[in-house]
């Protein structure tokens, strides 16, 4: 289960990872309310990570992810 910083790029939400040194914009965010935020994430690459969901967090914001 990787660390992986969320982030805000001109708007959009993107997604790195330090240990490949990848950065992606994410595509789709399963669940996207500010009391249920998180669940299956599809970048732009084409992979997919899970997020446990949680209260929408303020970016930018280090979290565990895992691959879905």
């Amino acid at each position: 289960m990787p660390s992986v910083m969320l982030r805000e790029n001109e708007g959009r939400l993107s997604l790195y990872i330090a240990k490949k040194d990848l950065e992606a914009m994410v595509v789709s965010l399963e669940h996207d309310s500010s009391e249920h935020w998180g669940g299956r994430i599809e970048l732009d690459d084409g992979s997919a990570w899970y997020l446990d969901p949680m209260d929408k967090p303020k970016l930018p914001k280090t979290v565990r992810v895992r691959r879905a």
